[in-house]
C-alpha cells in the first residue's frame, strides 16, 4: 500500500531537486543569507525590495554573494560601476587619499575639487560636448546634481525677466530625475509624486520625442527644460536628434536654459563622452548633470554649466557641505581620465554591436516575446509582450544580473569594461532563462523593486 507523500514533504524534496539544479539558486528560508536579512530588516526603512542574495564581494563584471556563488553582472549597480567592481587603481588611490585627507568643508579650498572641475570642462570641449562649458558644480549624487540645475535655471530666469514670472520648468512623461522634491517634481510619475503632493509648483509635463507640441509647452514663462538623452529608467527611450534640436530652438527663442540629464546615459555609456556628442553644437545644453560612472561607486555628482549660466550664480546661492570632498573629488579625477579614452569609446561601440547580434539571435528564438532592441552603446533595452520580472528571476539563478526599466523592459547597462567573452556568457545565460520561462511560465516568480520606476505591482 502507498504511503501518501505530505505536501511538506513533497515542497521539501521539490526545494532540494531545483536548488541542485541550478548554478546560483537563491538561497533558501532557512539559509544564513535569510537569516541575516530578517536580523535586519526590523531597522531599515523599507524603501526596496531586493530579491535573496545578500552580494558580499565584486571584481571586474562579477559579483559574489554570501553563499559564494558568483554573478555576472550585466547590472552595474545601475550603470554606476562602468569600470566594474573594485578598479584597482580606484582602490588604490581611496586608500592613499584616505590616509591623507578626507574631507575639509567648502569653507576652505582643497587640491581636488578645483582639479576636477577642471577636467570635466576640458574634456567635455575635447570630445566636441557642450560647446560653451565653462564651470562646475560638484555635488554627492545625480538627485543633488539635478536640484542644483532646478535651482540654476530658475535663478537665470530670475534675472532674465525682473518681473518674477518666468519660473515654469518643463520635462517629460517617463522621466526619471531623482527623489529628492525639486528632482521629483520633474519626474512625472503618479505613483511617486502622490504620496508626496503637493509637489513644487511651475513644473509642465510634455511628451518625449513630441515635437509639434513643443510651442505650446515651452512659453515665454519656461526657465528652463529638464531632459534625457536616452530616458534609461523609462524604458531605454532614445530622443530623436530633431526632437533636441526643436527644443534648443525653443529655448533659444523663449530665453530659457536647457538641461540634459545625462546621469545615466553620460560618460561615454553611449561610445561618445557625453550622450549628446553625436548633436551639432547648435543642440548643446546650457547645463549638463552627472552621477553615476563619475564616481564609479563612489557618491559623487556634478552639474557642468556656461558661462551665461555661472554668472548668474553668485555666493551664496547654493551650496553643499560634502560635494567636491577631496576624496570623492580625487577618485573621479582618475575615472573621468579613463572613460574619457577613446579607446575604451570605440570598444563600447565593438561591444553594442556584440549585444546587437546576440539580441537578433534571442529575437528569432522568441518572436513573440522580443518585439524591439532600444538604445545606444552599452545602454541597451529589449522590449518584452510580457512582464520581465520571471526572466531577471531565471537568469540570477543562473547566474546572470539583469534589472528592468519602463513597462516591460529589460536593461542592459554593464561595465564597459566588459570582455567580448563575458558578453557571450551572458547572452548563452540570457537565453536559457528565457527558454524556462517560455516553455513553463508559472514556475518561476518574478523579481520585484528591479527599477526605480517600476510599474504598480512591481
Amino acid at each position: 500500500m502507498a504511503v501518501p507523500v505530505s505536501s511538506h514533504t513533497e515542497k521539501l524534496s521539490q526545494d532540494i531537486s531545483r536548488e541542485a539544479s541550478l548554478p546560483t539558486p537563491d538561497p533558501p528560508s532557512d539559509s544564513s543569507t535569510a537569516a541575516m536579512v530578517s536580523g535586519y530588516a526590523p531597522f531599515m526603512v523599507a524603501t526596496y525590495v531586493r530579491p535573496a542574495p545578500i552580494m558580499i564581494k565584486g571584481e571586474g563584471c562579477y559579483l559574489w554573494d554570501m553563499e559564494n556563488r558568483r554573478y555576472l553582472d550585466f547590472t552595474a549597480g545601475i550603470a554606476v560601476n562602468a569600470l566594474g567592481h573594485c578598479d584597482s587603481e580606484m582602490s588604490k588611490l581611496l586608500r592613499q587619499q584616505s590616509q591623507t585627507l578626507v574631507h575639509c568643508s567648502n569653507l576652505y579650498h582643497n587640491a581636488w575639487t578645483g582639479e576636477l572641475s577642471k577636467l570635466l570642462v576640458s574634456k567635455t570641449l575635447e570630445s566636441g560636448c557642450m560647446q560653451g562649458a565653462s564651470k562646475v558644480f560638484v555635488c554627492n549624487s545625480g538627485s543633488e546634481a539635478n536640484e542644483a540645475a532646478i535651482k540654476f535655471a530658475r535663478k537665470v530666469g530670475k534675472m532674465r525677466d525682473s518681473s518674477g514670472e518666468k519660473f515654469d520648468l518643463v520635462s517629460f512623461q517617463n522621466s526619471f530625475h531623482g527623489r529628492t522634491m525639486g528632482s521629483l517634481s520633474a519626474t512625472p510619475n503618479p505613483k511617486y509624486q502622490k504620496p508626496f503632493a503637493p509637489m513644487i509648483p511651475g513644473f509642465k509635463y510634455g511628451t518625449y520625442n513630441d515635437e509639434s507640441s513643443i510651442k505650446e509647452l515651452i512659453t515665454e514663462k519656461t526657465c528652463g527644460v529638464l531632459v534625457e538623452p536616452i530616458q534609461g529608467e523609462g524604458g531605454v527611450m532614445v530622443a530623436n536628434a530633431s526632437f533636441l534640436q526643436a527644443l534648443r530652438d525653443r529655448c533659444n527663442e523663449v530665453g530659457a536654459v536647457l538641461v540634459y540629464d545625462e546621469v545615466q546615459c553620460g560618460l561615454s555609456r553611449t561610445g561618445t563622452f557625453w550622450a549628446h556628442g553625436s548633436l551639432p553644437a547648435s543642440a548643446h545644453p546650457d547645463i549638463l548633470t552627472t552621477a553615476k560612472a563619475l564616481g564609479n561607486g563612489f557618491p559623487i555628482g556634478a552639474t557642468i554649466v556656461t558661462e551665461e549660466v555661472a554668472k548668474c550664480i553668485v555666493t551664496g546661492d547654493h551650496g553643499t557641505t560634502f560635494g567636491g570632498n577631496p576624496l570623492g573629488c580625487r577618485l573621479a579625477h582618475y575615472i573621468v581620465t579613463r572613460l574619457s579614452e577613446a579607446k575604451l569609446q570605440k570598444e563600447v561601440l565593438e561591444k553594442e554591436q556584440l549585444f546587437r547580434e546576440g539580441f537578433a539571435k534571442l529575437q528569432a528564438m522568441f518572436p513573440d516575446l522580443i518585439t524591439e532592441v532600444r538604445g545606444r552603446g552599452l545602454i541597451l533595452g529589449l522590449q518584452l509582450t510580457q512582464d520581465p520580472t520571471p526572466i531577471v528571476t531565471a537568469a540570477r539563478e543562473r547566474g546572470l544580473l539583469v534589472i528592468t526599466a519602463g513597462t516591460n523592459t529589460l536593461r542592459f547597462v554593464p561595465p564597459l569594461i566588459v570582455s567580448p567573452q563575458e558578453i557571450q556568457e551572458g547572452l548563452t545565460i540570457l537565453g536559457e532563462a528565457m527558454k524556462v520561462v517560455m516553455v513553463n511560465p508559472e514556475s518561476i516568480d518574478g523579481t520585484k523593486g528591479q527599477q526605480e520606476m517600476a510599474p504598480p505591482g512591481r
